[in-house]
């Protein structure tokens, strides 16, 4: 599979692998390692974590997985997200959810997520969302620090719009390598508040979470939904290709901001599928098809 460079010394697979459902697939840790070890032989290689994630246990598992078979963590890329902090039972404390970006918070995440993951480096660290009190020279001390103790490799941001992330970057010597958020045939959040053209012209490559909607493409639950859901139907049957997961993805792939979708699933299959759309050829109008059922209006 394609790898995608994110920097000078960063290469990311074209696909990446989200575990953000991780304790739903219900998985022993053993059945964990051997998906782990199907999507790398896939050619899927980058698995995308938080620390938030499945109630601050996802990390944790996946960790415990790669135990396991200690010669996998050279093949791969880590990425883990930080800064949300969520209501739980293991925090009785917080009466709210809230963001903490301060150095100590992302220093002390970083540390825990290193423990969870079992390893002495994260290779993409990102701040999990744009909060409306964040002091960019706190985090850019807390990135220094890491980067210099050889903790984390590489930085980025997830679901930050372009002045957002302008902003933070204008604080950081080490540059800001992606931005995470969500796109999807029935998400164009991003083609509309300036993030695409701003990917483009930075010559940034955005991660895609959720670009399966959540099932909204599948199941429809609006008007929206279901004109989506014909026109991806229609360029599946063009193209010969079922079932349309691998046309939902063929969608983002085909974009010229090199968008790296992330596949949140627990079945290889599902894993092989999004794989295979790496080989269909989406015409320009096949694209546009899918864009205006979205929008609900021909382009002008």
């Amino acid at each position: 599979m394609q790898k995608i460079r994110l920097a000078p010394h960063l290469e990311i697979s074209r696909l990446v692998h989200g575990l953000w459902r991780l304790r739903e697939w219900d998985l022993t840790d053993q059945q964990l390692l051997e998906l782990t070890e199907q999507a790398i032989e896939t050619g899927i290689t980058t698995f995308d974590n938080a620390d938030i994630y499945g109630n601050y246990s996802c990390e944790q598992k996946f960790g415990d997985a790669l135990a396991l078979n200690t010669g996998l963590r050279k093949d791969i890329r880590i990425v883990t997200k930080c800064g949300i902090k969520i209501r739980s039972e293991k925090y009785p404390e917080r009466k709210i959810q809230y963001y903490d970006y301060s150095a100590a918070e992302i220093i002390a995440s970083a540390e825990r997520s290193l423990a969870n993951f079992r390893t002495d480096y994260i290779d993409l660290l990102l701040l999990h969302r744009p909060s409306p009190f964040l002091n960019p020279t706190e985090v850019a001390e807390a990135f220094a620090q890491l980067k210099k103790q050889g903790k984390v490799l590489y930085f980025g941001v997830s679901n930050f719009n372009p002045q957002q992330y302008a902003m933070l970057n204008a604080y950081l010597p080490d540059k800001l390598v992606t931005n995470q958020v969500e796109i999807s045939p029935f998400c164009l959040e991003h083609f509309d508040n300036g993030n695409m053209d701003f990917f483009l012209e930075q010559k940034l490559k955005p991660m895609a979470w959720s670009p399966l909607a959540v099932g909204e493409l599948f199941t429809p639950r609006s008007e929206k939904g279901q004109r989506v859901l014909d026109a991806l139907t229609q360029v599946a049957q063009e193209l010969d290709a079922n079932p349309i997961d691998k046309v939902i993805y063929a969608w983002l792939l085909k974009h010229p901001a090199c968008i790296i979708p992330i596949a949140g699933t627990g079945k290889i299959g599902r894993l092989r599928l999004a794989a295979e759309a790496l080989e269909l050829e989406m015409s320009l109008q096949q694209w546009f098809s899918i864009y205006t059922a979205s929008t609900g209006t021909p382009m002008p």
